[in-house]
Parts: C-alpha cells; structure tokens; sequence
C-alpha cells in the first residue's frame, strides 16, 4: 500500500511539470504582434525532421488576407506566408517539461486572425529575418465561417 501512495504521490508531482506554456489572451497577444490579420488558409506546407529526442514540424500556412487589423506592408487581397510549429516527444521514457509548440493550428479552407511577428520577440524566439512568425504558443484564432460554423 505504500509504494502505491508513494508512486501516486510522484505521479502527482511529475505530470503537472509537464505542463505547456500558459495561455495569452487576445489582448497580450496583440500588445506583442506587429501585425494581426484576418484571412483563409489556402495551403499549409510541413517539414518534419527528429531533433534529438523530439520530431520537430515546421510549417508555413499560405493566407489569403481579407483584413489588416494592425500592422504596415500588408494589404487585403495579398497573399502573406506565417511560420510555426510544434514538437513531440519520442525518446524514451516521460518527457521533460516543456512545450509541444504551437498550438490551435489551422487547417486549409479555414478563416482565422493570426497574431504575427514580423521583426521582434514572437513569445519563443527573436524575428528578425523579414519572416512573419505566429505569436507563440496562440497565435491563431478560428473565425467563424461565412455558413456560420466553427471550422
């Protein structure tokens, strides 16, 4: 009985470690954001490759924007690619703690606000290359369809 106690005790304190990086509201992510857009998923392009213990995906989400809402150099009607990505874990054994990346990602036909960083701190990392990254981990917001369905 107590190495079953013993165990749930340590279960109790490890699997909480796991825990992911705290939610941002709108409000914080547009505060970081350069830019925020409205627009359609027209394609999402994926790279995967392990990376030590993990199997780290890349993608890039073409965006058809409808609306500007903050931001300069971007216009409606123009076609902008964003960056994100996410990881799992396939090493041995629990993981560390740590995040699995970006999160609510998008699927192609979808109408989402995207929350960007086009030269600056995006949440994980500096942006500086001239790239428009997703606010890190919840940059993206599902908008509802012109059928009124979630999508």
């Amino acid at each position: 009985m107590r190495k079953t106690g013993a165990l749930l005790l340590t279960l109790t304190i490890i699997l909480p470690s796991q825990a992911e990086i705290i939610p941002k509201s709108p409000e914080e992510m547009q505060k970081m954001a350069t830019h925020v857009v409205q627009g359609n998923v027209k394609a999402i392009y994926a790279s995967s490759a392990r990376a030590g213990n993990y199997q780290q995906t890349h993608y890039v989400a073409e965006l058809a924007v409808d609306k500007v809402e903050k931001g300069e150099g971007l216009q409606e009607k123009q076609l902008v690619y964003v960056r994100y990505w996410t990881q799992a874990w396939v090493g041995p054994g629990l993981p560390p703690p740590g995040t699995t990346g970006h999160r609510g990602l998008p699927s192609v036909g979808q109408s989402v606000r995207v929350y960007l960083v086009n030269k600056g701190y995006d949440g994980g990392s500096n942006v500086n290359d001239g790239g428009f990254n997703v606010v890190f981990a919840d940059g993206f917001q599902a908008l509802k369809s012109v059928k009124g369905n979630q999508e």
